[in-house]
């Protein structure tokens, strides 16, 4: 390690996280994405306990990560166990060690839930820590409902719905081994699995299974932006937010997010209004304030409708 290396430390994003409030619970320490901190755009941290994970999307000098690794366990204390750098910026997103134990699963807390995580198998670890909100208001909004959750990847919505006194939830996503892994999730939160349905199909050609299990008292749809051969969210959203009167019961709630940069909220309203004028808008729901954006609109939108289809 070089003497000049040893000197960057005021290049380390560290400051800019208040390791005070950092507690038992999963959460983002540093957004760089959010283009909000000059010279840190291509980097976040999150603490996942044990690990505290640096994602990166251009690379970094070793020695740098090195130091950077080391002051990060520093702050976080005994607590943390392992630190790890996922290189977004190279193929296939690999994973390395960088200080500590080995970590390949863990389980993480939020709000009184339970989740596994998996490091270096996928380029995922099996949660989105912005979307921390929108799970704690299902969890507030499921009691007694019939939940239709749609891309619904580990379950997570499925998790907070059960948690949250919900009577059945219906996941649907074309990775079976994302819901695996979320039938893993719901055991570690010791849920009744007769409540819960895995439907590992393609959503857009199998609306005749999920109108079987309706209707429902809360739909989600949590979309990746694209995915090859299956999800272009742009063209397919329409096609989800259509099907709406023949899957909702009336006085039903929606929730609609989206996390492509490019396409704001309006993208939504206008989608909307023009297939299903009935969902009438309730709230939006803001990401955990560490998801600070320099550009509105740019970050993850959660939309809350209601259904309320009029009287013939």
């Amino acid at each position: 390690m070089t003497a000049a290396m040893s000197e960057v430390d005021v290049k380390f994003p560290l400051e800019f996280i208040d390791f005070s409030a950092v507690a038992e619970d999963a959460c983002r320490l540093f957004h760089g994405r959010g283009h909000t901190y000059a010279g840190f755009e291509h980097m976040n941290i999150d603490w996942l306990p044990p690990v505290a994970l640096i994602t990166l999307y251009k690379e970094e000098e070793n020695d740098y990560l090195l130091l950077l690794a080391e002051s990060l366990q520093t702050q976080l204390g005994e607590q943390c166990k392992t630190v790890l750098v996922q290189f977004r910026c190279r193929e296939r997103a690999p994973t390395a060690l960088f200080l500590g134990e080995e970590c390949h699963r863990t389980e993480i807390t939020e709000n009184g839930m339970t989740f596994n995580l998996e490091f270096g198998r996928a380029q995922n670890t099996g949660i989105f820590l912005d979307m921390a909100n929108g799970r704690q208001w299902v969890k507030e909004h499921a009691e007694n409902a019939n939940v239709l959750n749609l891309f619904s990847y580990t379950c997570a919505f499925s998790v907070a719905a059960l948690a949250g006194g919900a009577d059945k939830v219906m996941n649907v996503d074309l990775s079976r081994t994302s819901l695996t892994m979320g039938r893993d999730n719901h055991r570690s939160n010791g849920h009744d699995l007769k409540r819960v349905k895995f439907e590992g199909v393609d959503i857009f050609k199998s609306y005749g299974r999920l109108r079987k299990h309706g209707p429902y008292d809360l739909l989600i749809s949590d979309p990746p932006s694209f995915q090859k051969g299956s999800v272009d969210i742009k063209r397919d959203y329409s096609k989800i937010i259509k099907r709406i009167p023949e899957l909702m019961k009336p006085g039903g709630k929606v929730m609609l997010c989206l996390n492509a940069p490019e396409l704001g909220e309006q993208f939504l309203f206008d989608n909307v209004a023009e297939h299903c004028p009935d969902c009438v808008f309730q709230e939006q729901l803001a990401p955990p304030a560490v998801f600070k954006e320099a550009e509105a609109g740019k970050g993850l939108k959660v939309l809350i409708f209601t259904y309320l289809p009029k009287a013939d």
